[in-house]
């Protein structure tokens, strides 16, 4: 599958390990930088979306997604693991959930740039799953170095696994189903960002509590990525 992601704000927050431990499967490692945990949010947009060699599928080219994650590894290959992905378009939802088993939830979500301040906002509206609402507003700073191996500013970004056990975290978190994904892409061409608003309930609707302190943001430039199929491991 071919997709451009754009508008993207990596948000940040260290975490105790013990506090992430239990949303991952037995079989995963906690990716842990200099003994730390790190938990995630990140809203953007994706577009461009259509099969390898083929062309866009009407109706499901275009969505907003606002994703809840941490990392971690098995057999020694780093990924991302989700809690949850809202997204905006009801059919790329199920479409996750059934072909690629990622925890995709329905969503009302808006994402707007003007100049170089943008702003996201989305509302749950997944049945039988905790409401959860977002808001937040950043402004685009100046271009970063490109990420060096070694630095934390890799460590969250430069991942081109992902992990999953299935469309319903809570319960198939605790059974033996693995998947892994593969993503790929440029390195990501990051900018310094600096939030005007936040307010967010994502984190604690699974459970977990409100991050302490600023979060430790990275803006990126438009990307184009190609996600191979998902393979049991």
């Amino acid at each position: 599958m071919r997709q451009r992601w754009s508008q993207l704000l990596f948000a940040h927050w260290p975490v105790e390990p013990d506090l992430l431990r239990p949303y991952l499967p037995a079989r995963l490692e906690l990716d842990l930088f200099d003994g730390q945990a790190w938990l995630g949010v990140v809203p953007f947009t994706m577009s461009h979306i259509r099969p390898l060699g083929l062309p866009a599928v009407p109706g499901l080219h275009h969505l907003h997604e606002l994703n809840v994650r941490t990392y971690a590894r098995l057999d020694g290959v780093p990924g991302v693991w989700f809690l949850s992905l809202d997204a905006s378009l009801a059919l790329g939802v199920w479409a996750a959930r059934t072909f690629f088993h990622l925890p995709y939830l329905h969503a009302r979500m808006s994402l707007t740039q003007t100049g170089p301040t943008l702003r996201a906002t989305a509302e749950r509206t997944h049945r039988d799953i905790a409401p959860a609402t977002f808001a937040a507003t950043w402004t685009l700073g100046e271009a970063l170095p490109a990420s060096r191996p070694g630095t934390l500013q890799y460590f969250l970004t430069e991942r081109y696994y992902l992990y999953t056990a299935g469309p319903d975290l809570k319960e198939e978190v605790h059974n033996n189903n693995l998947w892994r994904g593969k993503l790929y892409h440029e390195p990501w061409m990051l900018r310094e960002a600096s939030l005007c608003e936040w307010e967010s309930n994502l984190v604690e609707s699974h459970g977990l509590p409100t991050p302490s302190g600023e979060p430790l943001l990275h803006a990126a430039d438009p990307l184009d990525v190609w996600v191979q199929e998902f393979k049991r491991v």
